[in-house]
């Protein structure tokens, strides 16, 4: 039997001791700071080795270059005026930590987006709660494989039927744009642009008839909205690349309260074709439609092993494929919209020309697109100088050597400025200068092939860019069959780069009835 004294030590030791627990959480709590502090200043001096061989602009030694991007408008002609110093690449650092090898020439980003190299694990990772880990962010096999199961969903004959839908959706947009036209003063065309583009991507992709367009103030257009605002904000703010800091904010708790809205419209969404699947008996009746929709391609995908995909997955390329959808040909067609404005000569060229296609119909049909080629030349100019996304990030998993003899190890964090590169000075006769002639076959045929990036290249590109350029063609033909667009010299846009390319103010228009 113990001793007294051995009973006494035992209590005390296993006793509540308030003192003592404060005292292990500050020393866990200090060690974890300082390996932290430890693991930061490591990679800062590993990524400033590795930028050794690539000159940049002046750094803070705090703030980086973060402090240079006011989001006044400005944040792009700073990128430009350090594009036009460093004419391939510069480093561009986000805090004290977090340093990018920023690409701006052709050759750099070709060698870059021939390989499957994964997207960044830093700036992606912010978005994967709200969208998932869908194509956009996976990597490896398991990317390809996903890859190989969604491409059948934009095959031709599935994007064929869509442009009637396109149409639809956009004559909703266009008889709303004229009741507001009514009342005299300009029309900030961007949201209205937006709930079209959502509107179109539920009809084309899900089969999915919404009154998005006629409930304008619908909750998932403004939690997608909150959730590239919180997305951006959170990438330049470098505390809150603290998953335990980020959620413990105010910031944090409105970006589960914006995900949890976009995920059940995504979940509602989802629950409807699984239940009208139970009604049409399953796979038969569905197979015998004139046409797969993206989500009949989700739920049905098999792959050589015949396994689907995981509800979990579905979910996350519903939700990848529901932003990458509206919100950048929201983008896409809203500056083109401004564009035509801006440039009065060029939007009578395409209205002369959508006019004659169009030979008194209302809409355009799938065969018309191709003969839409000087509107295509315009708006493919407004995609240079305005690209939906301006810059896109990869991570190296391996060493890479780049055309003039610099190399970047493995792990090394890589940014794509398809903003610069869009207007690279080697690549494009008065790069500022709005003209569509630049993409006529004889003027494009010895172009370097990733001058000209809005949809990324290589293997990684958009799987959907067919169907975006489809919609903007589409969209921006009943747009000028209908209205004259003019600037509105009080209200210029101030753009601003998130996720996609944006309009701090919004992009306010004058319409004008055709006659």
């Amino acid at each position: 039997m113990a001793s007294s004294g051995e009973q006494v030590a035992r209590l005390s030791w296993f006793s509540w001791d308030p003192t003592r627990l404060l005292h292990l959480t500050a020393t866990f709590f200090l060690a974890y700071i300082l390996l932290t502090a430890i693991r930061l200043f490591r990679r800062r001096r590993w990524t400033m080795e590795s930028f050794t061989k690539f000159p940049g602009p002046p750094m803070h030694w705090l703030y980086g270059h973060v402090h240079e991007f006011l989001q006044d408008g400005t944040d792009l002609d700073k990128t430009m005026s350090w594009a036009r110093q460093y004419s391939c690449s510069y480093p561009l650092w986000f805090g004290p930590f977090m340093g990018y090898l920023t690409i701006l020439h052709p050759d750099y980003a070709k060698t870059i987006l021939a390989t499957t190299e994964p997207k960044d694990n830093v700036s992606y990772r912010f978005i994967i709660p709200w969208i998932g880990e869908g194509l956009l962010v996976l990597s490896g096999q398991t990317w390809f494989r996903h890859r190989r199961l969604l491409t059948p969903g934009f095959h031709y004959n599935v994007l064929k039927p869509y442009v009637k839908l396109v149409a639809e959706s956009t004559k909703v947009m266009l008889d709303k744009l004229e009741r507001l036209m009514l009342q005299g003063s300009s029309v900030e065309i961007y949201q209205h642009v937006s709930l079209m583009t959502l509107d179109t991507i539920m009809k084309c992709a899900f089969s999915y008839s919404s009154n998005f367009q006629i409930d304008s103030e619908n909750s998932y257009i403004k939690a997608v909205y909150d959730l590239t605002y919180l997305t951006n904000l959170r990438f330049r703010c470098f505390p809150y690349h603290s998953d335990l800091i980020f959620n413990l904010s105010p910031h944090g708790f409105h970006f589960r309260k914006a995900c949890k809205l976009a995920h059940e419209h995504t979940e509602k969404v989802i629950q409807k074709r699984k239940e009208s699947l139970k009604n049409e008996k399953e796979l038969a009746k569905i197979q015998q439609k004139r046409y797969l929709d993206f989500l009949d391609i989700l739920l049905c995908a098999r792959d050589e092993d015949g396994n689907g995909l995981s509800d979990k997955d579905i979910c996350a390329e519903v939700d990848t494929f529901m932003f990458e959808g509206h919100d950048t040909t929201a983008s896409g067609i809203s500056w083109i919209m401004y564009c035509m404005a801006i440039y009065p000569e060029h939007q009578t060229k395409c209205r002369e020309e959508i006019l004659h296609i169009l030979n008194g119909r209302e809409a355009l049909e799938w065969n018309d697109l191709s003969e839409m080629t000087y509107t295509t030349m315009t708006i493919k100019e407004c995609l240079r100088l305005y690209p939906p996304i301006p810059g896109i990030a990869r991570k190296l998993t391996k060493p890479i050597t780049f055309f003039d003899g610099r190399s970047l190890p493995a792990e090394s964090l890589i940014g794509i400025s398809i903003y610069c590169i869009h207007r690279h000075e080697d690549f494009w006769e008065n790069p500022e200068v709005f003209d569509p002639l630049r993409f006529s076959p004889e003027r494009s045929d010895n172009r370097h092939p990733h001058a000209f990036i809005p949809f990324a290249a290589g293997p990684r590109n958009c799987i959907g860019q067919h169907f975006a350029m489809n919609e903007m063609k589409v969209a921006i033909a009943q747009i000028l069959a209908r209205f004259e667009l003019s600037p509105d010299p009080a209200n210029p846009p101030i753009k601003i780069p998130q996720l996609v390319l944006r309009s701090k103010n919004g992009i306010h228009l004058n319409l004008k009835k055709v006659i």
